[in-house]
C-alpha cells in the first residue's frame, strides 16, 4: 500500500513499504509528446544526479525502473533536521551543521548543486548526514551556482533555526572549508556578492 509523503506541483511522492517513489506528474497545458520527453528527459537526469551524488556523499542509490517518469529509491529512516535540528542541544546542532558543510563541500567539489539546499532535504541517520531530493540539481561548476547552494541553506536556516542561525552557519563554513579551503574561498566570496545583489534589489 502506497502512502503519501508530499504533493508538490513537478510530482508526487509515495512511500511504498521500505522505498519511496518519486512520480513526475503530466502537465496538462504540454503537447503530450513533449510533456513525455521533457518527464523522461528530467527524470533521466535526476536519476544521474542521485547515482554520482551516491558516490561522493550519504545519499540514496536510485534503483533501477523501467517507467519513465519515476525514481525508487531507498527510504532513509532517521530525522528530518528541519524538523528536529532545533530540538537539540547546542553542541549537536553544531556538530551537524559542520557535517552538513564538509557533505555539500564534497558534492560542490565534484561539481555537483542541488538547486535546493535545505534542512527539509537532509536527514540524520546513525550520526551521518543523508542529502536527499535532487529535483532542482545540475551538474555545474561555477562559483555563482555554488554560492546561490549555499546561499539558500543560509536563508533556511535563518527561516527554521532563526534562534542560533549565526553559529550554525559558521559550523557549515567550517565543515565546507576543511574539504578544499581556496574553493571554499572563492565560493563564500561569490555568497557575498549575491546577497549584496540582493539587498540592492529590496
Amino acid at each position: 500500500m502506497k502512502k503519501i509523503l508530499s504533493r508538490g506541483a513537478e510530482a508526487v511522492i509515495y512511500l511504498s513499504r521500505d522505498k519511496v517513489i518519486k512520480k513526475r506528474l503530466k502537465k496538462g497545458y504540454r503537447i503530450p509528446e513533449l510533456d513525455k520527453k521533457i518527464t523522461k528527459r528530467r527524470t533521466k537526469a535526476e536519476t544521474k544526479l542521485l547515482k554520482k551524488a551516491s558516490g561522493v556523499i550519504k545519499s540514496p542509490t536510485p534503483e533501477k525502473t523501467n517507467k519513465e517518469n519515476e525514481i525508487i529509491i531507498p527510504f532513509i529512516e532517521g530525522d528530518k533536521l528541519s524538523e528536529k535540528l532545533n530540538s537539540y542541544n547546542d553542541k549537536k546542532q553544531l556538530e551537524v551543521m559542520k557535517k552538513i558543510g564538509l557533505e555539500v563541500g564534497k558534492l560542490h567539489k565534484e561539481g555537483i548543486i542541488h538547486g535546493d539546499l535545505t534542512t527539509s532535504n537532509m536527514i540524520l541517520k546513525d550520526k551521518e548526514i543523508y542529502i536527499i531530493d535532487f529535483g532542482l540539481g545540475s551538474f555545474n561548476g561555477k562559483y555563482e551556482q555554488k554560492g546561490v547552494d549555499v546561499h539558500l541553506l543560509k536563508e533556511a536556516l535563518e527561516a527554521k533555526h532563526f534562534q542560533n542561525y549565526k553559529k550554525l552557519f559558521l559550523a557549515f563554513k567550517s565543515g565546507y572549508k576543511s574539504i578544499d579551503k581556496n574553493e571554499a574561498k572563492k565560493v563564500f566570496e561569490r555568497l557575498e556578492a549575491i546577497e549584496k545583489r540582493g539587498r540592492y534589489k529590496h
